[in-house]
């Protein structure tokens, strides 16, 4: 049976960000990294739209806020220090009625209070950043960004290696088991034991958590975000982001315009319950999967609330001329010629019983095994420092220090 200091479950950002941390903090640690698939970053990380966010979302205070904040400059300088094709373009937030106007006040104060460049601009200033957008008002954040977090995590990777850190494709771990001194974790094809085990498995997150015996009061409940790409002749109406003001008392920011870094532009994405964790298509299905959400409390009350929300994503979902409506509340311009199907994502987002959303960062710390059980985006951005946050914890662990439960 293989032995290591620590196994980091998942080649997906947050685990590579760990390992990084982990190998920086005691470069003689032996480290391995199990995927389940036959490369890293194969789903969030990979799928995701580019964003280097900002933090103006977040509710000061919180991990969200602090993390991402610190987040987006630590990723820039990472790209920066490494040659990672970034840009630091910026984003245009954009109220197009006077009922959106309150809460882009709220916005606003958030991102003052997160330490953002954040600026209210009238519908002159917006149409000198984005010349397309019909809006009455919007919020100019200067700190956002694109960057392929695909080619983050080949950087990161070499790196690891570079530091003797050890990576195992194609193991899907099914059992965690820990007492007072080793952790042992078994695959479909081998046995391993480790002083620590880092739980990094995102979509699969949870059900790892359960089997290593944390007590959950959540449960991931799997949401394909779908979307549309502009044809190369109408790249031209987006220059950067464009994001609507998000309806504070529903859990998505709704479709927005995103420019990636390889100068494609994505609208989208469209918010739906998937029947497959790891289901990228609208007939994507595993009966184990929808079973463990159409089963769950927390979904129902989640759908009781939000129905009419609900209703009009699953609209769009089915129906691109819904779509391409949503889209012209923004970009009036834009045509269903001019949008072209693009890969979609799943987003792994911990929901409570009661209905509500984890909204913040989640890491369980559980006698020698941690838990990243809440991560869905902006965790792309605030990953390094995630994975710092997490190797701070376990060294305190390991100098016989009390950790934080």
């Amino acid at each position: 049976m293989e032995n290591h200091d620590f196994i980091i479950i998942g080649g997906g950002i947050v685990g590579l960000a760990t390992a990084h941390a982990i190998s920086n903090a005691s470069p003689q640690t032996s480290i391995l990294i199990l995927e389940k698939e036959a490369e890293t970053a194969r789903h969030q990380t990979g799928r995701n739209s580019g964003v280097i966010h900002s933090g103006v979302y977040y509710k000061p205070g919180s991990k969200k806020a602090d993390l991402t904040t610190r987040g987006s400059s630590r990723m820039i300088r990472f790209c920066q220090k490494y040659g990672v094709p970034y840009e630091q373009c910026g984003k245009v937030i954009v109220a197009t009625n006077r009922v959106e106007l309150p809460y882009l006040d709220t916005l606003a104060q958030r991102g003052v209070e997160n330490g953002l460049k954040v600026r209210k601009i009238s519908k002159r200033e917006l149409n000198e950043f984005e010349p397309y957008v019909d809006g009455i008002a919007a919020l100019h954040v200067p700190e956002a960004g694109i960057v392929s977090y695909k080619k983050v995590c080949e950087v990161l990777v070499d790196l690891l290696k570079s530091q003797h850190v050890d990576f195992l494709f194609n193991q899907q771990v099914t059992s965690i088991k820990t007492d007072d001194n080793k952790c042992y974790i078994e695959t479909k094809k081998s046995a391993f034991e480790s002083d620590y085990v880092i739980n990094c498995a995102g979509l699969q997150s949870d059900i790892l958590a359960s089997e290593a015996g944390v007590d959950l009061q959540h449960r991931i409940v799997p949401f394909r975000g779908e979307y549309y790409e502009l044809t190369e002749e109408r790249r031209y109406l987006v220059k950067n982001l464009i994001y609507p003001v998000p309806n504070p008392s529903f859990p998505f920011l709704g479709v927005h315009f995103t420019r990636m870094i390889d100068g494609s532009i994505h609208a989208g994405p469209n918010a739906v319950l998937s029947l497959k964790r790891e289901g990228y298509s609208k007939f994507s299905f595993d009966a184990k999967d929808a079973w463990n959400s159409l089963t769950y409390s927390g979904f129902w009350k989640l759908a009781a609330k939000h129905w009419q929300e609900g209703f009009k994503e699953l609209h769009r979902s089915l129906s691109k001329a819904q779509f391409v409506k949503s889209l012209q509340k923004l970009i009036p311009d834009v045509q269903a010629e001019d949008l072209v199907s693009s890969p979609s994502g799943v987003r792994a987002q911990a929901l409570n019983p009661d209905g509500s959303l984890v909204e913040d960062f989640l890491i369980r710390y559980h006698g020698r095994s941690i838990h990243v059980c809440n991560a869905p985006s902006p965790a792309a951005t605030a990953s390094l420092e995630i994975g710092t946050t997490i190797a701070d914890q376990v060294m305190k662990h390991k100098s016989k220090k009390v950790m934080r439960m």
